[in-house]
């Protein structure tokens, strides 16, 4: 709805550049999602993988200082459905994103979309290996997803969506720490509001009540990266349980 705004703003720095660029991908891509024939299987690769997650750090999930967090990273930040208002709006309001935040913020908010992008091209692509498989993404098990993920030819991109896991966590982290941050996010609710960008809003102090809530964000990425990473080495490696990991991990 909003590209050609995209296209028409100008930038002038390489982190407005950056992400100007991967919002009109992600643009695109939203586009050709949204009519693809196994969308609906995406959504079914997107649930087994957020239970997965769930499963492989069941012992963060529950812990009460990152609950929260995960919970966040798993309905929003890894969130294929239900949010086409939310990234319609960041598409809207891209000029005034480049005119106003610094380029550190920019460059945040391009991980964010690019994690987001690489997370859903990788579910589409987990769907259609399944569809060729003759694999049904409703039914699927432990050994199905095996088989389908080393079957993927965008293992590159794989590494990259864990790594960006860890550059947007720490960059999060740290402007949660800075209290003035939580003062604008409670005063401009009503702006937001009359602007119609309550759901951007709500995403924005969503993030910021999650982060500010953990106890200790780093040990909780580096967790989460060390188990990632191993997990995949299982995976590709044909490991008979490779969802099952040591208890110093």
């Amino acid at each position: 709805m909003y590209r050609e705004r995209l296209v028409a703003t100008n930038v002038h720095s390489d982190s407005a550049r950056r992400l100007q660029q991967l919002l009109l991908d992600y643009h695109d891509f939203r586009q050709h999602k949204a009519t693809h024939p196994l969308l609906e299987h995406t959504f079914l690769i997107a649930d087994w993988q957020a239970e997965r997650l769930k499963a492989t750090h069941a012992d963060l999930y529950r812990h009460p200082g990152y609950h929260t967090g995960l919970e966040f990273l798993l309905t929003d930040l890894y969130a294929p459905a239900g949010m086409t208002r939310r990234d319609d709006n960041i598409d809207r309001v891209f000029p005034k994103m480049v005119k106003w935040l610094p380029d550190n913020l920019l460059d945040t908010f391009a991980g964010l979309v690019e994690l987001n992008l690489i997370t859903q091209q990788l579910d589409l692509e987990l769907a259609e290996l399944c569809h060729h498989l003759g694999l049904s993404p409703a039914s699927l098990t432990q050994d199905d997803y095996c088989q389908v993920f080393r079957r993927s030819q965008r293992m590159e991109h794989r590494e990259r969506q864990i790594t960006l896991v860890a550059e947007v966590g720490q960059q999060l982290d740290r402007y949660v720490r800075n209290r003035t941050l939580g003062w604008l996010l409670t005063m401009s609710r009503a702006p937001a509001e009359m602007a119609d960008l309550s759901d951007l809003h709500s995403f924005l102090h969503r993030g910021y009540s999650a982060f500010r809530k953990m106890d200790d964000v780093e040990l909780l990425i580096d967790r989460l990266i060390t188990r990632e990473k191993k997990v995949m080495d299982n995976i590709l490696k044909g490991h008979p349980k490779p969802f099952d990991l040591p208890d110093d991990l």
